[in-house]
């Protein structure tokens, strides 16, 4: 692998005249963690369904773990991706989907139950592991996603919202699963409305407005933009960043008008 496990350059999405992702580009470095955040809407999905292969850009160009994005039979067997609603077939039971999903990925199937019975118990959900995914709340579901999404060690795994419908406890098995996964020289894409996580575990934070990287740097820098002296946390400073720039196009939009 590369010393950048995902690059980007310019890379635009467009459906019909809105854009969803403007000029993007990016630098992320294997075996680290990037932090994406942005309002709802700014297009951190798109994005991350572009760098996963699922949706062709528009425009630009991207490669993820040394390959281009469209080399998808490329990409695939070194990525890992958690949406934020995960795939998952109601009528099979837990460890009936992660062994389906170790056979696509041609894991052996020793090394699969292995793989399977550690992360299940990780996840505290061996017990419930034989029942069928229909009765699984959505925390249970969402960690069944997190377990098949890294479940081939892939070099760069893209999580969207992976703590969404967690209890704290299993929210703290996932930060620090991600923490591990990163130790592991495993790349962490992570796409979180709770900041806190992205304070804690990212090496490097990019904050996406309306389509645009409007800012990036290493949590503490993206805090210490305040006035000196003054205590900031990165919900602080994320608010300030989308204000600014949400002003900015404002700005923008009203000088075009006239």
């Amino acid at each position: 692998m590369t010393d950048l496990a995902i690059e980007t350059r310019a890379l635009t999405k467009r459906y019909g005249d809105a854009v969803a992702v403007e000029d993007l580009t990016l630098s992320i470095t294997s075996g680290s963690v990037y932090g994406f955040l942005g309002p709802n809407g700014a297009g951190k999905t798109t994005t991350m369904r572009m760098l996963t292969t699922l949706t062709k850009p528009t425009s630009g160009t991207a490669s993820v773990a040394g390959r281009s994005i469209e080399d998808r039979d490329a990409v695939t067997p070194h990525i890992g991706y958690l949406p934020e609603e995960p795939p998952l077939y109601d009528e099979l039971t837990g460890r009936e989907q992660l062994e389906y999903i170790a056979g696509l990925r041609d894991i052996p199937e020793d090394k699969a139950d292995r793989r399977i019975g550690s992360m299940l118990d990780r996840f505290d959900l061996a017990e419930d592991a034989d029942k069928r995914i229909d009765a699984y709340s959505k925390g249970m579901r969402q960690k069944i996603g997190v377990i098949q999404a890294v479940l081939h060690e892939p070099d760069v795994v893209f999580l969207d919202e992976p703590t969404s419908g967690l209890d704290p406890r299993a929210a703290r098995t996932m930060r620090d699963t991600i923490a591990e996964l990163a130790e592991r020289e495993m790349t962490v894409f992570l796409s979180t409305h709770i900041l806190p996580v992205v304070d804690e575990l990212a090496d490097t934070v990019g904050v996406l407005h309306d389509g645009r990287l409007v800012a990036e740097g290493t949590p503490d820098g993206l805090k210490n933009r305040a006035e000196a002296g003054e205590e900031r946390s990165l919900e602080d400073a994320f608010l300030d960043i989308t204000h600014d720039h949400g002003d900015e196009r404002l700005n923008e939009e009203s000088t075009t008008t006239v």
